[in-house]
This record gives structure tokens, C-alpha cells and sequence, in this order.
């Protein structure tokens, strides 16, 4: 394989050098990046995603977001010669931020707080090449509808929640959950893609459009 882990997506492994790494193992943000054209190819570094007892949500995920993309970066085969994305998503709720659930009971609980009221979405993405560094975090509000104890229990069998922040994802059956949102739908599944693109368009890293400004 081309890239650092196992990408079942053949377009990202030609022998090309692909002008952006994308720091993430998520498919969707894979699948976003594939929607607007951008070529890129994907290496993975762990990243400790504690938080501290002192961080706000918004500080928590743009922290992630750099975490991640500073650990492909410093890597001497990347550093200043290819530009470095790391993008991460939390689910706030009252300030308290929804990870992904453990099990079944810690699913429902999340729903059940999330059912019949607004909660946030923030996206925080991060670009990095050597020393320079351009990031921004996007802020979602989604409005879910009461969820009945046969809806959470039927949502955690489908096998949806398990690895998504706030036990649900939008792109997917929970959408049927979904009553409105205000602000940016495909922040919410992973990468805001306009923000996104026009970030990506600033260090010239050209879209399906043939787009940059540089």
C-alpha cells in the first residue's frame, strides 16, 4: 500500500504524491475530501485524546485537530514538504462532551440526553507544513426529536453508534432522529466542506474545480 495504514480506496494508492495527508482514519472524511476532488493520501499517528479537566469543548477539539495533524508533520519524510490535515468532531451537550459510547447502556445515555432538544457539533480542522499552521473550528447546532426507549434500543442493534461521537451519526439511520439543523451538515458528518476548501484553496491545494488561490 502507498499509504501508512490499510485504505480500501485504490484511487488514494497511484504512484503519484498526492499534495495533502490527510491525518485521519475516518471514512467519511475520506468520502468528503473524494466529493470536492481534492487528491490526498492517508497517514495515521495515535493521539492521546484525554481531556483535561481544564479544557472548554471548543479549546478540546481544536487541540485534537492540531494533535493530530503535529503528529504526521513532525514525521522527517513529511515536514515541510507536504501539507498535514487533522480534523477532529465532538458532541456537546450542556458543555459536557458525548465520546463515543462504550455499550449499550452508555449509548442510550447519551441519546437520552441528546432526545428532544438542541445539542452542538464541533468540527475543528487543522492544516500544518513545517513550521506554518492555518486551523478553525466549525459550531453545528442539530435538533433531535423525543427518542422513545424503542428507538435507542433499535438504533444501538443496527450497530450505527458504536465509534460515533454522540452515539449517532447523521449521514446514516440517525438521521431519522434528526428534526433540523443550522450551520454546516457536512461538519457534522466529519469535515466542513466548505470551510474546509476554502482552507485548502489558501495554501493552494486545488478542488474538482481546478480552485486555489495561490
Amino acid at each position: 500500500m502507498c499509504a501508512d495504514m490499510a485504505v480500501p480506496d485504490a484511487r488514494l494508492c497511484t504512484n503519484e504524491p498526492a499534495p495533502l495527508i490527510l491525518a485521519s482514519a475516518s471514512p467519511r472524511r475520506r468520502e468528503l475530501l473524494d466529493q470536492i476532488g481534492v487528491s490526498y493520501r492517508v497517514v495515521v499517528h495515535d493521539t492521546d485524546e484525554t481531556r483535561t479537566p481544564s479544557e472548554s469543548p471548543e479549546i478540546y477539539v481544536s487541540r485534537l485537530a492540531r494533535q493530530k495533524a503535529a503528529s504526521v508533520n513532525a514525521r522527517p519524510d513529511i515536514f515541510g514538504l507536504v501539507p498535514v490535515l487533522g480534523a477532529d468532531t465532538i458532541v456537546v451537550c450542556d458543555q459536557t462532551v458525548l465520546g463515543k459510547p462504550a455499550d449499550e447502556a452508555d449509548a442510550v445515555r447519551m441519546l437520552g440526553l441528546l432526545s428532544g432538544r438542541r445539542h452542538e457539533v464541533m468540527t475543528a480542522v487543522c492544516v500544518m507544513q513545517g513550521q506554518q499552521e492555518k486551523s478553525l473550528t466549525v459550531r453545528t447546532g442539530v435538533w433531535f426529536r423525543e427518542l422513545s426507549d424503542r428507538d435507542m434500543a433499535a438504533y444501538w442493534r443496527s450497530g450505527e453508534p458504536a465509534g460515533k461521537a454522540g452515539a449517532y451519526a447523521i449521514q446514516g439511520l440517525g438521521a431519522l432522529f434528526v428534526a433540523r439543523i443550522e450551520g454546516s451538515y457536512s461538519a457534522v458528518v466529519g469535515l466542513p466542506i466548505f470551510e474546509t476548501g476554502q482552507l485548502l484553496a489558501s495554501i493552494g491545494i486545488q478542488n474538482g474545480l481546478g480552485e486555489s488561490c495561490v
